[in-house]
């Protein structure tokens, strides 16, 4: 478990992570999401010590990372695949940290297997495809068979094999009952792997909460329901906590009831419908909404027009 506490950090007058509390429990995968800018590198890198915290405390598995005796057994993290010397082959970089750990050489063997090595193993990684060094720098975090593992952009550069083999690997490592968190840009991959989320923006917590409930909340959007009979639908299913508005002559959308809900009602009413859909938003959506005033870079706005330059 990763348990963080009023984490804060300053560099001079500007505070990059404000009071941040959170937890990533074991047996899910937890997205960690946030604008750029919003502190996200900076609040993993304090979690495996690599910045010291302002104020506030952060421990993994109990203890602050520089406590564990052996750390790369407890937490394995990749927060930068080139992080590796660009003159040693994977299979050396990957055998240094396994001596300084106690590792044996079979565990180099089977991380080089594990994350499809095997043909560059003994190849320089300076040479490396943005992929393959991802690759590596999962590998790199697995070596120690970690009880927690905390990966950035882990899909960054991959194919869509690999992307797949990502997505795959992050979830039976929680269903084994280890503790996942991933930071990524890639909403839709996200909502696919993660079942709990934390959203961070301007170095502030936004949400802390599953996938589920935080689409279904920024949801609102209802259920499209067509109808040859719209006024006696509207009618039928008109009542305490139900808005319902219209989209075309034979179209409404209603907030306050789900699409089982208003199909029972109009089939006990025999109201014909030829079509019932649910409108709901996606993880993008919903993340764009909640996020849109923690933005700290934006992109300029290019104005066109019919006329040459």
């Amino acid at each position: 478990m990763i348990d963080v506490q009023q984490l804060t950090k300053r560099y001079g007058d500007k505070t990059v992570v404000d009071a941040l509390t959170f937890t990533v429990k074991p047996g899910q995968v937890t997205g960690f999401l946030g604008p750029n800018g919003a502190g996200k590198s900076t609040t993993m890198r304090m979690i495996i010590g690599l910045d010291k915290p302002t104020a506030g405390s952060v421990t993994v598995a109990g203890k602050r990372y520089a406590q564990h005796p052996a750390p790369l057994q407890e937490v394995g993290s990749l927060l930068e695949a080139k992080s590796v010397h660009p003159g040693r082959s994977a299979f050396d970089h990957l055998t240094a940290l396994a001596r300084t750990h106690g590792i044996p050489r079979r565990r180099v063997d089977e991380v080089i297997e594990l994350a499809g090595l095997q043909s560059v193993a003994h190849k320089r990684a300076g040479a490396f495809s943005l992929g393959m060094g991802q690759r590596l720098g999962i590998a790199a975090a697995l070596l120690g068979d970690p009880e927690i593992v905390m990966l950035d952009e882990p899909v960054n550069g991959l194919d869509p094999e690999g992307v797949v083999w990502v997505r795959n690997l992050l979830s039976r490592l929680a269903d084994e009952g280890r503790t996942v968190m991933l930071s990524s840009h890639l909403m839709s991959e996200t909502a696919l792997i993660a079942e709990h989320l934390v959203i961070i923006g301007r170095g502030r917590l936004l949400a802390d909460t599953t996938v589920e409930a935080f689409i279904q909340q920024a949801g609102g959007r209802g259920v499209k329901v067509a109808s040859t009979e719209p006024e006696r639908l509207r009618a039928t299913l008109s009542g305490t906590g139900v808005t319902i508005t219209s989209t075309t002559a034979e179209e409404l959308v209603v907030v306050g009831l789900d699409a089982r809900q208003i199909g029972a009602l109009a089939a006990q009413h025999q109201i014909p419908l030829y079509e019932l859909t649910s409108q709901t938003v996606s993880l993008e959506e919903a993340f764009m909404e909640l996020t849109s005033d923690a933005v700290e870079y934006h992109g300029a706005q290019v104005a066109t027009s019919g006329k040459a330059a």
